[in-house]
């Protein structure tokens, strides 16, 4: 079997992903343009590593020889995955990644009769983003086949890192974004909100851009999807107060002045941290007789649950591919693939 890579390994879940790697009894290959950063994480781990940005399709090329499939976990994605996925299809590799962005989805997506003729698998989203809500999505689908409104709300606990920091303010340079009658809709930032109720407390949350809202219908084809996340009301008025300068974030310069301000002593989660906090992930579906079908999980920490989903992933492709394509989570490892990974369990649901 050939040997698989992490590239961005230096990164907080790269990092997080090739240390379970390793107590797992994985040998990955780290990768990453940073030899400063990848160089110490490859020697602590005993691990080889390989060097090299994302420049220069011949270069990636050359740097992917020998490698049977790439876990991508360099962030943003929509900048890292359109030169690494080319270049596994030119290498024969299969690309997994841990994205959570839409327009990721719908790149590999439209690789996916590539992907066919050259054997090999395109599997993104293999995270917190977006294993449970795509399993989630499937199940009630299941539950409830002539759904045609799914709902989503996500609740986070632990804080974030810093790439997905980076990620969450590039995405405010974007438009809110819902699906309605099978087409994704623009809409404003913080568009609708709504309540939450878990263990008797009332809790707020808002639409956001998930990447639900492109893989759930791959998974699904439920035509109507908004997806939600649990937010403070303050934070909420914050979010809708940047309608006004988001043209302002779409520039480089002053977005990556932002960049840098938000992520300043954002080093994400620590090990206790990490321990002691969760995450909920909420499903609703509707049809249009009236029928409905709601569920509930509790996972651990998204990061952690990150790292234990990502490496299962890994796993189930190289021992077990199934025929080359694209897939989203829930179509390539099953809609209940997430009620087999460590610390996940349903605590509500009809």
């Amino acid at each position: 079997m050939k040997p698989w890579m992490i590239y961005g390994a230096n990164g907080y879940t790269g990092t997080l992903i090739a240390q379970a790697a390793t107590a797992a009894g994985h040998r990955p290959i780290l990768a990453g343009r940073n030899r400063d950063a990848v160089g110490p994480l490859a020697r602590k781990l005993g691990l080889e590593k390989r060097i090299f940005p994302l420049l220069g399709p011949r270069s990636i090329e050359a740097s992917l020889e020998g490698i049977g499939l790439v876990l991508n976990c360099a962030g943003p994605f929509v900048d890292t995955t359109p030169p690494l996925l080319a270049a596994c299809l030119e290498a024969g590799a299969h690309y997994l990644d841990i994205t959570g962005e839409i327009e990721v989805f719908a790149h590999c997506h439209a690789r996916h009769e590539h992907a066919q003729s050259r054997g090999i698998v395109i599997l993104p989203g293999v995270g917190f983003d977006v294993i449970p809500s795509d399993c989630v999505s499937l199940m009630l689908k299941h539950a409830l086949p002539r759904a045609d409104e799914l709902i989503l709300s996500i609740e986070a606990e632990g804080g974030p890192s810093p790439g997905t920091a980076r990620t969450g303010l590039m995405s405010l340079g974007q438009s809110g974004r819902v699906r309605i009658r099978g087409k994704l809709q623009r809409v404003p930032l913080a568009w609708k909100t709504r309540s939450m109720i878990r263990d008797g407390i009332e809790r707020q949350a808002v639409t956001i851009p998930w990447g639900d809202l492109y893989t759930a219908w791959v998974s699904t084809g439920i035509p109507n999807i908004e997806t939600y996340l649990a937010m403070p009301p303050h934070a909420i008025r914050r979010l809708r107060r940047l309608r006004w300068i988001r043209p302002l974030l779409r520039v480089g310069p002053l977005r990556q002045r932002l960049e840098d301000r938000m992520v300043r002593g954002i080093h994400g989660p620590d090990d206790a941290t990490r321990a002691a906090t969760h995450a909920y992930v909420t499903g609703e579906v509707h049809s249009a007789d009236g029928g409905s079908a709601t569920m509930t999980l509790q996972t651990p920490n998204g990061y952690t649950l990150t790292a234990s989903a990502a490496l299962d992933s890994v796993e189930h492709v190289l021992a077990m591919p199934p025929a080359p394509g694209y897939y989203t989570p829930a179509q390539a490892l099953g809609a209940e693939f997430v009620l087999g990974l460590p610390g996940v369990h349903r605590i509500d649901g009809r």
